[in-house]
């Protein structure tokens, strides 16, 4: 046995450990598997849950009256554990029945059937009846909000969702109510989840294991207009989606699925199938522009400029900041996310060339973000109510479309985007994780500050999965600190920090799920697997680093852009259709 480590046995398995790991771990590391529902483990992005509220991952423990909870049991020098005892097997399927006898046996048309983790934990213990009848069921309104459905009645009080709000993303939208039967998980004081603090984020969706947390779902509304000839319905797709979607069709987490993508949705019906990355490079030159014009003006002796500066593309962010900061809000970056600027652009510029009137042109988003929703209904992205972009779908909402289109995912030929809004960079492409926007930006920066050639483009220090990571760039002699957090509980951290004036930043990435939008909350569902977000992570730097411009700036038909249209980043045009303002959300509550 290792010297140093814990020594146990595991159903007369022999193995070692690291002091602190749970039982749970140890019975993974040799290959046994032990049911759970409540615990999740993002190892490396934000948070080991083991609440063991479900009591599905009991074991024997040797020496032990009452069995013990896997997940929150950590594992003790020559402890011997039995996960497959008689015992063990009756109190598991005693536990999930009683859940079942309270849960609606609606599965057919619930939004989660087919990816549930209770169904799924039914199917594999074999049960299929309840023998406890007769009890009283949960009644609750269901609430159905701009992102997020809220279906109580569905609520296992796993309490996953919890501690993803409370703990991981410290929002502290929802939280457990009342005591014994009564217990529920809602906003406090009896809002509603639309009247709370919510960021949108969906990363309570994305761990809930049962139908109680959905996104709200477009697809109806999308087949409705596609059918519609009188509309030209234009798409455009995420560079996070990219890495992921390939995951709901077969294909191993990270597989870089870009053509098959494109023809999908050409075979949807979609008449123009556009690159959000198009417009992840369009918000660099003007982000990278207002840091720069910033960063120069203090330079010059200018205290009152606003830094660090604080990336806006992330709307689960922006959202977070106005309701928790309404005091910094001249700190973020006031260009728009990359949605917002491709909708805008796409019903002037692009709808004047093509000629399509603005009310007879749909634009359609395909987002790892269930916070985009949200951001494409928000007044200040309208024309006279027109909105830029007309509604989002997730991952997952696309996934679904095309399964029930009946389109073989996997036989279908590569396509490339509709020009010119689905000309990119490398540069855009890595906005889809952690780290990529500071990287993207830096890129460009770097040229127009020093007026030299970057030859090597890839800035490894602002990568990684580390909640918060930070470097220092010389830009010839001018020595630029940029700080990275994902999860919007480092964002606070390094937010309170600036507000304490410990900050030493000059510019701030901010992304509100774990991994970036690799890990959003539209994304095919990882149930707390950090090695599925680990994946997609890489698959979004191997597409940048096979893209043969990797520079924002460089991108052909943004030159073009600004050439036939905008004149030059920050011009008074620019301000008016890429860039907004903010509000102090604090006031609503």
């Amino acid at each position: 046995m290792e010297q140093n480590k814990i020594n146990l046995t595991i159903d007369e398995r022999r193995i070692a450990v690291e002091p602190g790991t749970t039982i749970l771990d140890a019975a993974k590391q040799c290959g046994i598997e032990i049911p759970t529902l409540c615990h999740i483990n993002l190892k490396g992005t934000c948070v080991n849950s083991h609440p063991a509220s479900c009591r599905m991952c009991v074991v024997e423990v040797a020496g032990r009256r009452n069995l013990a909870p896997a997940c929150a049991t950590a594992c003790a020098e020559g402890m011997e554990v039995h996960t497959n005892t008689m015992r063990v097997l009756n109190a598991r399927r005693t536990v999930l029945e009683l859940i079942l006898s309270n849960h609606p046996h609606d599965c057919l048309i619930c939004p989660k059937s087919g990816s549930c983790e209770l169904q799924d934990l039914a199917r594999k213990l074999k049960i299929h009846e309840t023998p406890y009848e007769g009890g009283e069921k949960s009644c609750h309104a269901v609430e159905k909000t701009v992102s997020i459905v809220r279906d109580m009645n569905k609520c296992i009080l796993c309490r996953r969702c919890e501690t993803m709000c409370n703990e991981v993303q410290t929002v502290g939208a929802i939280g457990a109510m009342n005591r014994g039967f009564e217990t529920k998980i809602a906003p406090a004081f009896g809002i509603k989840l639309s009247e709370s603090e919510c960021t949108y984020c969906g990363q309570c969706v994305a761990v809930c294991p049962v139908g109680a947390l959905t996104e709200v779902d477009n697809t109806g509304r999308l087949i409705s207009d596609l059918a519609n000839k009188d509309k030209t319905v234009i798409v455009q797709t995420a560079p996070a989606v990219r890495v992921a979607i390939g995951e709901e069709f077969g294909y191993p987490a990270g597989t870089i699925v870009t053509g098959k993508l494109v023809s999908a949705l050409r075979k949807l019906g979609f008449d123009y199938v556009f690159d959000t990355d198009f417009a992840a490079d369009l918000t660099i030159m003007e982000e990278g522009s207002e840091l720069l014009d910033r960063l120069q003006k203090y330079l010059k002796g200018d205290k009152s400029v606003a830094l660090p500066i604080l990336t806006s593309c992330c709307p689960a962010w922006v959202n977070f900041f106005e309701h928790q900061f309404p005091d910094m809000l001249d700190l973020p970056s006031t260009a728009r996310s990359p949605q917002q600027m491709f909708g805008s652009i796409a019903k002037t510029w692009w709808a004047e060339k093509m000629g399509i009137p603005r009310e007879k042109l749909i634009v359609v988003s395909v987002m790892p973000c269930l916070a985009k929703k949200y951001e494409s209904g928000r007044d200040e992205f309208k024309t006279d109510g027109n909105p830029d972009v007309d509604y989002s779908l997730s991952t997952r909402e696309l996934a679904t479309l095309i399964k029930e289109a009946n389109i073989d995912f996997n036989s279908l030929d590569e396509d490339d985007f509709d020009k010119p809004l689905g000309e990119s960079t490398g540069a855009s492409v890595i906005f889809g994780a952690t780290g990529g926007v500071m990287e993207a930006a830096l890129r460009t920066a770097y040229e127009l500050q020093t007026g030299k050639t970057l030859e090597k483009v890839d800035f490894t220090q602002v990568r990684g999965l580390d909640g918060v990571r930070e470097a220092t760039v010389d830009m010839d002699g001018l020595e630029l600190r940029v700080g990275i957090a994902h999860g919007l509980g480092n964002a606070r951290r390094m937010l309170e920090d600036i507000r304490s004036g410990k900050s030493k930043f000059h510019a701030i990435e901010i992304m509100a799920c774990p991994g970036g939008c690799v890990g959003g909350g539209g994304q095919p569902l990882h149930h707390g697997n950090s090695e599925i977000i680990e994946a997609r992570r890489k698959a979004v730097y191997a597409e940048d680093s096979r893209k043969p411009l990797r520079k924002s700036h460089e991108n052909p038909d943004i030159q073009k852009l600004y050439e036939e249209f905008l004149g030059k980043p920050l011009s008074e045009k620019s301000h008016k259709l890429l860039h907004t303002h903010y509000f102090n959300k604090s006031e609503e509550k």
